[in-house]
């Protein structure tokens, strides 16, 4: 029973692009390591851009740092 934890900034993916991530990686697990897609189990989390660091610093002052 694989069990896959995608763990994303929270920054409005939607509903649709979750169910995407989802189905995409059970059928990913099928084709590569032949597992029952009825076993598989994705949990997708979501953190806040404030609890979320790259490089020392947190991801909400890249992105402003980013924006035009």
């Amino acid at each position: 029973m694989p069990y896959v934890n995608i763990k994303i900034t929270r920054e409005g993916a939607t509903s649709a692009q979750k169910a995407a991530l989802i189905a995409g990686v059970t059928e990913l697990l099928r084709d590569v390591l032949g597992k029952n897609p009825a076993t598989t189990v994705v949990v997708i989390d979501e953190v806040e851009t404030d609890n979320w660091g790259i490089g020392g610093e947190q991801v909400t002052l890249r992105r402003q740092r980013e924006r035009p």
